[in-house]
């Protein structure tokens, strides 16, 4: 059933290639066709295009269907193109005529929109959710061991004293960062595009305020032409805003594979949390977060196939935008996905806590001598010189007793400081 078409369908052929995966992916959004469409029938009431009767049973059974949607139990069979004619098609099959009428006032343009938009929502403050978990995960662990020290990198040489509580506390912060563009994009999805129809309008005399409010929307788009060119937009940005947290877990799951390493031993895990090798029994492979790796690295990938879906497209719609759905949601699957094994498998870290008293981590203490010679009033250039020459010359004695205070209380004082960054940020 096509909700555009009567009497002989499209050649097979067609059909499969024009409705693709459709069936499968609409089922993410069969509660929120539901919940939107109720909207709609309390909107049509209100305006007198259905009588307040019609429009409560409409509602009625909307919401069962909502229901048997949020239970897993709704199909998309495939005499159906999409979920908004199989949920048409069962409104006709149970209320006769008066299923006829859902779609009065609305076109499947802004029935999808708005269906994907109340779905994005939903999602976006999900991944809000387990991003804040994970933050304050990496907290609890920077305070924890704050006073552990490894060491710091640059160009991978070894360059200064660092520790494991900035080392957590840096990924902390990031994650806030990556929530001002989850935040945003949630702004930009919180417009409500019903009512735009096929993005020209209606020349009915609907009331748009009053779906916004009903369905939970901080405002609406006004402009019903801009209200269809967000098709492509929302799922852009969302994108876009998904991959930077996936940019953060990729980077520290690549840390972690690196410091699991015989050559590095900074980290380990319990065995249950690593994989085996079928013929080299040592081995203890970091396998979760290399593929934690691989699935960001995917999702950073997404925003560039959005904008090439839909750059340089006029306005209106096109069937491009179709193709949107299946990558972001699976973008979106995958974020989640990896946020929550990253959470369960990091509180499980085991760190190695006399790291710095090897031998060959001797030259990270050298700034920190160099600094307390300029403090003892030596220029900076001189002290510069003094040491390297100390060290050509192999004369150099690390002090490993000099206080490391960025990395100690004034790292407490950081801590709190991202903790009350992150309030800042929530939304």
């Amino acid at each position: 059933m096509k909700l555009w078409q009567e009497g002989e369908g499209a050649l097979k052929n067609i059909d499969q290639f024009t409705v693709g995966n459709d069936r499968e992916v609409d089922l993410h959004l069969a509660k929120y066709d539901c919940i939107a469409s109720a909207a709609h029938a309390q909107m049509l009431g209100k305006i007198g295009l259905l009588t307040p009767e019609e429009s409560d049973v409409l509602v009625a059974a909307l919401k069962e269907l909502e229901q048997i949607a949020q239970d897993g139990r709704f199909t998309i069979e495939a005499d159906f193109e999409d979920v908004h004619s199989k949920i048409e098609f069962l409104l006709i099959d149970k209320l006769g005529d008066l299923g006829k009428k859902i779609h009065t006032a609305r076109s499947r343009n802004d029935q999808v929109l708005v269906a994907l938009q109340l779905y994005l929502k939903d999602e976006l403050n999900q991944i809000k959710k387990l991003s804040k978990n994970l933050f304050d995960i990496f907290l609890k662990l920077a305070h924890k061991h704050k006073d552990h020290l490894m060491p710091g990198y640059t160009h991978l040489q070894v360059a200064m004293p660092s520790s494991f509580g900035l080392w957590f506390s840096a990924y902390a912060e990031a994650i806030i960062d990556d929530l001002q563009m989850v935040k945003a994009a949630y702004e930009i999805v919180d417009q409500n595009p019903l009512g735009s129809a096929a993005g020209y309008g209606s020349a009915f005399a609907i009331d748009r305020e009053y779906t916004t409010a009903a369905l939970g929307f901080s405002t609406l788009k006004y402009n019903v032409v801009n209200a269809q060119m967000g098709r492509g937009k929302v799922e852009k940005i969302t994108a876009i805003a998904i991959s930077m947290i996936a940019a953060t877990l990729s980077k520290m799951a690549m840390d972690i594979c690196l410091y699991m390493g015989q050559d590095f031993g900074f980290i380990s895990f319990p065995d249950e949390l690593t994989t085996g090798s079928s013929i080299m029994p040592h081995k203890k492979n970091p396998d979760v977060f290399e593929l934690i790796r691989g699935k960001c690295n995917l999702v950073q990938a997404l925003p560039n196939q959005m904008i090439l879906l839909s750059n340089n497209l006029p306005s209106g719609y096109h069937r491009e935008m179709q193709l949107t759905k299946s990558l972001l949601i699976s973008g979106i699957n995958n974020i989640k996905e990896c946020l929550s094994i990253f959470e369960f498998c990091i509180q499980k870290i085991n760190i190695k806590e006399t790291l710095l008293d090897d031998p060959k981590y001797d030259l990270l203490f050298s700034v920190d001598t160099l600094d307390g010679w300029v403090q003892d009033g030596m220029s900076f250039r001189d002290a510069y010189l003094k040491m390297k020459k100390n060290i050509a010359e192999g004369t150099y004695k690390p002090n490993r007793t000099v206080p490391h205070t960025h990395l100690g209380s004034r790292g407490q004082l950081a801590l709190d400081a991202i903790a009350q960054k992150m309030t800042n940020v929530l939304w």
